[in-house]
């Protein structure tokens, strides 16, 4: 199970990207004439949720744990996006899975995976 106190960003990250997948209603906003701005929003969440999934991993552990770093900070992350688009189309009304939504979930997964990388990297060791 995770830890909660050693993890409060990450946990937020992934209760909010539940919370606004789930909701049957999202605001309009002007940017929803920009072409694919959906799809920067799907980015933007799953990247900056890994990076901080990263972040955090970073600041607890003085040695890093590769195979969990891939399983819980980018497989995991990219899974659970696979899910909600599954529970959006299948589960929910107003709400509409998407493959697109899918890619992007993944690539900014990939995007904060590799932040991550460097954040890990660069982090000072105990």
């Amino acid at each position: 199970m995770v830890n909660i106190k050693k993890y409060p960003f990450s946990c937020v990250c992934i209760v909010l990207i539940w919370i606004l997948s789930l909701i049957p209603f999202f605001p309009e906003t002007p940017l929803h004439n920009v072409e694919f701005a959906d799809k920067w929003v799907h980015l933007v969440m799953y990247g900056g949720t890994c990076a901080v999934i990263w972040t955090e991993y970073a600041r607890c552990h003085q040695t890093p744990d590769y195979k969990k770093l891939f399983l819980w900070a980018w497989l995991a992350p990219i899974l659970m996006s696979g899910l909600l688009e599954l529970l959006q189309e299948y589960c929910t009304v107003i709400r509409t899975g998407s493959w697109l939504d899918f890619a992007a979930n993944a690539a900014g997964a990939t995007l904060g995976a590799v932040v991550g990388l460097f954040i890990l990297r660069s982090y000072p060791k105990r």
